[in-house]
């Protein structure tokens, strides 16, 4: 039995709110852990930079007060600056230096790191069952893992390059002070971190609720913008233009009104922060004055003092804005990580085997399945399809023939009863052994924006340019193709939307052509095509399925009088099975459908409102 939507929707979300920020944290240092070393010579060339940092203001100490001092020789005035000038210089320089290296340094680890996280995501969503994809909204997703992808880099960058740096110098420098002067220095120094930091978490975790409002409300309307740009005809045909514009700016209000608030607040923080800075800026200057003044201080140790407190204030001015980005970025990591996550609906089991394809014979035993559990689809359905033949299944609109197709897929788990190919359990072997044996020719044709021949040829990726147009001949898609001024480099537009549904039913029939596998569906297969190209495919489409198992969903009667046996489908039942000639005889539904058929157009499909 598979979860509940609601249960794992809940879950998803009790596991969102119980993480903490180190628990994010957390999971994102397995993948730092390959980059180990990278790091640790990162944090070496930082140390480094911020030595060379703190040692500038005490060569501008020195320089001061050599030049104050003014010893009795020429030489001496020349010699000394001169000295201290090309050190500051080379002090200047290596603070660059050593930062230049820990970036280069550390970009693999953080590239790798980030590249990781997102292509084990997006390995993760193409696992998750088609139920998740068939509820997600994919504008919202994707920016997901967009902020996600970006918060990896963010987060990395801003701990290790702003935050370990800070407390570094802030640290040497309350030494230095402490140690060369009276220790008000120091005491004015930390009770303005300490204040400063306080109120900068307090502020920045009251705030977070609105970063939070503001990622949701993005996500909201950048669904709806893309939703509504993806069915930019269905907008054209009921003149919705107004509508939609409607719509979406009612998210945008809303995005604007949370922005508005975001922006107050963020004021407020900003207002604190520096009044904060600056009235620990003026007691410090107050204690160096007073101490040239008194004597006890030279001009030099003034500058050095100030030297430090604008060394110091410019990392701490943006300490705030650098807790807020750590902070966003691990509520965009979490959400990232939340739809990581994710359970699998449908995983291969620890002991699963390759599928090993004999004749492809394929038997559902006693088979139920519902959606959702107050609306069955299939109950104790049981037929056989032997290894070469054909079985057609027709039936009313939602008496779950399509179902069928979807299950031996294994996009759902059955809920009771068992599937069979050649007698082995499609939950006991892995679900690329099994999709690797199936084709299918679709209802509805979904391709990729790319070229004809890229469509095609995803069937089978590396299949050379020759078999690709033999595919493409087969499924007498090759003559239109040809026609075109490109080619089979014609490129096919969003969801194939540049071609008519005809010829996207032919491209995903070539397309099937080219993987050849030993299982064939049709769902529908030739619904978008006319009589007479109908009947030119069914002929390729009989030539492909030659000593293969086919199971076929019909949209036309007639395609399907040759079938091996034909089952009526109603309410996830089969009312009537036998062949052709057996179900006329019966005078039953198959009757009835055939005698609507033979009654209307051949291009009717069959008792449209019956066979759907």
């Amino acid at each position: 039995m598979h979860p509940s939507h609601a249960h794992s929707v809940s879950a998803q979300t009790r596991s969102a709110k119980s993480r903490t920020d180190w628990a994010t944290i957390g999971k994102l240092l397995p993948y730092l852990w390959r980059y180990r070393w990278r790091v640790s010579f990162a944090l070496g060339f930082m140390l480094c930079a911020k030595l060379s940092n703190v040692g500038i203001p005490l060569l501008l100490k020195s320089l001061v007060d050599d030049l104050a001092i003014k010893p009795g020789s020429a030489a001496s005035l020349l010699v000394v600056p001169l000295g201290l000038l090309v050190a500051y210089g080379a002090l200047r320089f290596s603070t660059s230096l050593f930062t230049e290296l820990r970036e280069l340094t550390f970009a693999k680890a953080t590239e790798g790191t980030s590249r990781s996280i997102s292509l084990q995501v997006f390995r993760h969503l193409h696992d998750l069952s088609l139920r998740f994809h068939l509820e997600r909204q994919t504008g919202g997703m994707t920016r997901d893992i967009e902020r996600g992808t970006r918060a990896v880099q963010s987060l990395i960058s801003y701990s290790l390059y702003s935050i370990v740096p800070t407390l570094i110098e802030v640290t040497l420098v309350l030494s230095l002070l402490a140690y060369k002067f009276d220790a008000w220095f120091a005491w004015i120094t930390l009770a303005a971190l300490a204040l400063y930091i306080t109120f900068t978490f307090t502020v920045t975790e009251w705030r977070t609720k609105f970063r939070k409002q503001l990622n949701e409300l993005d996500s909201v309307a950048h669904s709806k913008a893309i939703d509504s740009l993806l069915n930019y005809e269905t907008v054209k045909y009921f003149n919705n233009e107004d509508f939609e514009a409607h719509r979406y700016d009612e998210s945008l209000e809303k995005l604007r009104r949370v922005q508005l608030k975001s922006q107050s607040t963020l004021s407020l923080l900003n207002t604190g922060q520096q009044f904060i800075i600056a009235s620990a800026l003026v007691l410090m200057l107050w204690r160096a004055t007073a101490g040239v003044v008194a004597g006890t201080m030279s001009l030099g140790d003034l500058v050095m003092v100030n030297a430090f407190m604008i060394q110091l204030y410019i990392p701490l001015n943006f300490l705030g804005v650098i807790y807020r980005e750590i902070k966003q970025s691990l509520t965009d990591l979490d959400k990232m990580f939340s739809l990581l996550e994710r359970e699998r609906e449908v995983a291969d089991l620890p002991s699963s085997t390759e599928l090993l394809v004999q004749g492809a014979a394929v038997r559902f035993e006693n088979v139920s399945f519902a959606y959702d559990k107050d609306r069955p689809i299939l109950q104790q359905l049981s037929f056989e399809i032997p290894a070469g033949k054909k079985v057609a299944v027709v039936g009313p609109s939602g008496a779950g023939k399509s179902t069928l197709a979807r299950l031996l897929f294994r996009f759902y788990d059955i809920d009771a009863g068992r599937i069979t190919i050649d007698g082995q359990d499609i939950r006991q072997v892995t679900q690329t052994s099994l999709r690797r044996s199936i084709g299918i020719v679709p209802q509805d044709t979904v391709l990729f924006n790319d070229t004809v021949a890229y469509n095609i040829a995803y069937g089978r990726p590396g299949a050379s340019q020759a078999e690709i147009e033999a595919a493409a001949r087969s499924a007498h898609i090759h003559a239109f193709i040809s026609a075109t001024p490109k080619g089979y480099a014609t490129m096919v537009g969003e969801r194939g939307l540049k071609l008519s549904g005809g010829e996207k039913q032919r491209v995903a029939i070539a397309r099937t052509l080219l993987k050849n596998p030993p299982l064939l569906i049709f769902d529908e297969a030739t619904s978008a095509l006319d009589s007479s190209n109908e009947r030119a495919i069914q002929a390729e489409l009989e030539s492909a399925a030659q000593n293969k198992t086919v199971l076929v969903v019909a949209h036309r009667l007639s395609t399907v009088v040759d079938a091996h046996e034909i089952l009526v489908l109603e309410a996830g039942r089969i009312v009537e099975r036998g062949n052709h000639e057996q179900l006329l005889a019966l005078q039953g539904e198959y009757a009835r459908m055939w005698r609507l058929q033979q009654s209307g157009s051949e291009d009717q499909p069959v008792g449209a409102l019956q066979v759907a």
